[in-house]
């Protein structure tokens, strides 16, 4: 996650008391969103189990290679080619390799809905921090939408996206931070493939057993309301608040070229007046503080959202 100057994600500062006091006392997930949205966060909690488990998964580090490697199976396993989107990053500390991968899922329609999100963990030199809600989450809830999304036929072509290079290498800058999605956006707009992009949807620390979301006023309007309406429909409004942030992320290269995106991201991950939560880049933010019944919320909120893009006849 990112930082200004010291946390990894901006939001107004007139939010901030309000939104480290709000913690949920705890949820369960309503019955009635089960069947048409099979969204299994039990699966995505295993993936995140496994990811945790290569440990430490900085850019650049053996562990995030091997990741990307177990990644690649699970995904061509599940149906989807894969492209390695390989780029070398001018980080603080010098050049650094590092890899996006696209995973594609073709329809007749060449318009693109993707669903984003980062594998790669924060560095962390005086303690061992292994990412289970920062980088696990995001990339074992894209790791169930790969299950799922085959076995539906689409009118738009789908693309997941494992971003790396998300975490500042030293402290958030507008050049320390946000490397894959940076280098995605100049390379689609360079190949004249960006406006192919219709909407993109990112999710970021979606694993929190505490889950709560929160609009972001960097995202696009008419996708927040989309999101934030099918939560409230699904009796998520619990999960899903309507007080506004302002969220730096994967997102904004995308928004600053012009594409419709949106950051599901969750806020208040454990105790603490940190704006982010007291486990956020912290030792603790480990799979015993993440939850199954999060992913599963967010996982049928996200399919929901799906659907009404693809049966709209005119996208905004």
């Amino acid at each position: 996650m990112k930082k200004r100057p010291d946390a990894c994600r901006y939001f107004h500062l007139a939010l901030l008391a309000a939104i480290a006091g709000s913690a949920l006392a705890g949820f369960t997930a309503p019955c009635r969103a089960a069947a048409p949205y099979a969204f299994n966060g039990t699966r995505a909690f295993s993936y995140l189990e496994r990811l945790v488990d290569f440990g430490p998964r900085p850019a650049g580090s053996k562990a995030l290679a091997a990741t990307r490697q177990w990644i690649i199976g699970q995904l061509k396993r599940s149906g989807w080619s894969v492209e390695e989107d390989a780029f070398t990053a001018d980080t603080p500390i010098g050049a650094i390799p590092m890899v996006n991968l696209i995973a594609k899922l073709p329809a007749a329609s060449h318009k693109v809905i993707m669903i984003a999100g980062h594998y790669d963990t924060k560095r962390f030199p005086n303690f061992r921090f292994v990412g289970a809600n920062d980088g696990g989450s995001s990339a074992a809830f894209l790791l169930e939408l790969a299950r799922i999304l085959p076995r539906q036929k689409h009118r738009f072509t789908y693309w997941l996206v494992f971003f790396d290079g998300e975490e500042a290498i030293q402290h958030w800058s507008p050049t320390d931070g946000v490397y894959g999605s940076r280098h995605l956006v100049a390379r689609l707009t360079s190949d004249g493939k960006l406006d192919r992009i219709q909407a993109m949807i990112l999710v970021d620390m979606v694993a929190g057993t505490d889950l709560e979301i929160h609009p972001d006023a960097n995202s696009t309007a008419w996708l927040n309301r989309i999101v934030f309406r099918t939560a409230d429909r699904l009796g998520y409004k619990r999960n899903f608040r309507a007080s506004p942030t302002a969220i730096d992320d994967d997102h904004l290269p995308f928004i600053n070229a012009g594409v419709s995106a949106i950051d599901i991201i969750g806020l208040d991950y454990g105790p603490g007046t940190n704006p982010f939560g007291g486990y956020w880049h912290t030792a603790q933010d480990t799979v015993q503080h993440c939850s199954p019944a999060s992913l599963t919320i967010v996982g049928r909120v996200v399919l929901a959202t799906l659907e009404e893009l693809e049966q709209s006849q005119r996208l905004p």
